[in-house]
């Protein structure tokens, strides 16, 4: 039996207040459909009535959703794997074994824009990627070259202790 550690290695977190702002628009999308569903008196038709509270409360809950997941980002690493869990109930989540990694890399400077905005992306010549603001960032390279990047705060110890970790395994490659 391997002897393991209690609790984990590193953990860190990212947020973007900024995402506040979008959830508070979500909220009055949702409540216009609900006003619109109660109060409405439309002479026009149930039809449109329908459409109108349907519309508004579709686009409010996937503002809402779309923002409070990536409010903020938490990333753990213990043993034997990294764990990023978004917004506030912890969904979407990924967890990467430690020994799928060649490599980790810090990076400085990431930006919603070069992802194509927030959230969790894909692009193929950057691989995939959780975005919750802009600055720095962790960059895992996985033994068949695929490429996993999560803004976090304090990404450059998170990367030395997944070198480290790395190097115990005995899957790192040389820095």
């Amino acid at each position: 039996m391997r002897d393991r550690t209690v609790g984990p290695l590193w953990s860190g977190r990212a947020t973007n207040r900024g995402q506040w702002l979008l959830a508070a628009a979500g909220a009055a999308c949702v409540a216009l459909g609900i006003e619109l569903a109660v109060e409405s008196a439309w002479t026009s038709g149930l039809a449109p009535l329908v459409m109108s509270v349907v519309g508004c409360l579709a686009a409010g809950l996937l503002i809402l959703y779309g923002t409070l997941a990536f409010v903020h980002v938490a990333v753990t690493v213990d043993d034997d794997s990294l764990e990023v869990r978004c917004g506030h109930i912890g969904l979407p989540r990924r967890r990467i074994r430690l020994d799928e990694l060649s490599s980790a890399e810090f990076e400085p400077k990431v930006t919603p824009r070069q992802w194509g905005g927030w959230g969790y992306r894909w692009r193929p010549e950057l691989g995939t990627a959780v975005v919750v603001r802009r600055g720095e960032a962790v960059v895992l390279r996985f033994g068949d070259g695929r490429l996993f990047t999560v803004t976090v705060d304090d990404a450059e110890t998170a990367v030395r202790v997944i070198r480290s970790r790395l190097a115990q395994l005995g899957s790192a490659t040389p820095v």
